[in-house]
């Protein structure tokens, strides 16, 4: 069941729930997401950052797209940081419903100007889009994305930007990093500052650098109107370790040999995660018409 990002988070919007936004940039990974979010009844978004989309080609969307097609559960195939209008326009000719358009870090009109223009050119082929405004930190060379300093989200520019734009759905910065956080640094979520800006505007909130955060928080955030969480460092740690024990046997050569129990173990994370969000079962309330 395959769907735009405005459509999916409607539902999760309505209903106070968060729906995971996994990037995927293997067909394992994407096996392995799908895999869990079937068993778990819950929708999914499959996100792909440029980086990735240049390591995997334009083909992999086939694949997704295909995978979305026939999945039992809701699924968007999302566009995650782009920084340019030529990769917004290459996303949205391979097939993507969604983009993101981040220019967090340029001045607020500026920010505006392009997010806006993005808009323009994605909402008449039924591709939402999503904004950001402030900076998520970075923990390291390994992270999709992300700035030295975080900026945090400032409530008072939320209705302007949201109104100005029209964006679909609002990344905001209340305190996340992208990567897995390092021992000596402990991530801590801003949720009044969540809260506050929960009450200027009425759409969907995304929470980008979801990996490694206090359970509790995040289950605190989603109650708070985050309705869409992104997981990359997670699974792909899970997936990777587990690949590292497995080709300690030197031989081993044979996909089918070394790949199931790499993808078993970033599944394990993955239906965690979706529980953790609260979109266990959800998909259920996508075969109703849409309040």
């Amino acid at each position: 069941m395959l769907l735009n990002m405005r459509d999916l988070l409607k539902v999760a919007h309505t209903h106070r729930f968060a729906i995971p936004a996994f990037n995927i940039s293997s067909n394992m990974l994407l096996g392995g997401v799908m895999e869990a979010s079937e068993e778990m009844n819950s929708p999914v978004i499959l996100a792909i950052h440029p980086d990735e989309l240049h390591f995997v080609r334009t083909s992999f969307v086939k694949a997704a797209l295909e995978e979305a097609i026939r999945a039992s559960v809701p699924v968007c195939i999302h566009l995650d940081h782009g920084s340019s209008l030529g990769q917004i326009m290459e996303a949205i000719q391979c097939g993507f419903t969604s983009v993101m358009i981040d220019a967090s870090t340029l001045p607020l009109a500026d920010n505006i100007a392009i997010s806006r223009r993005v808009v323009e050119l994605a909402h008449p082929v039924n591709v939402s889009v999503e904004g950001e405004l402030g900076t998520i930190g970075t923990t390291g060379p390994e992270a999709e994305a992300g700035s030295e300093e975080i900026i945090y989200t400032n409530p008072d520019d939320v209705v302007t930007f949201v109104e100005s734009t029209q964006v679909d759905t609002l990344a905001v910065a209340i305190g996340t990093s992208h990567g897995i956080y390092p021992k000596n640094k402990k991530p801590e979520l801003k949720l009044a500052l969540l809260k506050e800006i929960a009450a200027r505007v009425d759409i969907p909130l995304v929470l980008h650098g979801g990996s490694a955060n206090p359970e509790n928080e995040i289950a605190a955030a989603v109650k708070l109107g985050i309705n869409k969480i992104n997981i990359s460092s997670d699974i792909k740690d899970a997936f990777y370790q587990k690949c590292r024990q497995i080709l300690a046997d030197p031989v081993l050569r044979e996909p089918n040999s070394i790949y199931p129990p790499c993808i078993a173990a970033m599944k394990e994370v993955a239906r965690y995660k979706i529980q953790l969000f609260d979109a266990a079962g959800k998909a259920d309330l996508y075969r109703r018409p849409l309040p």
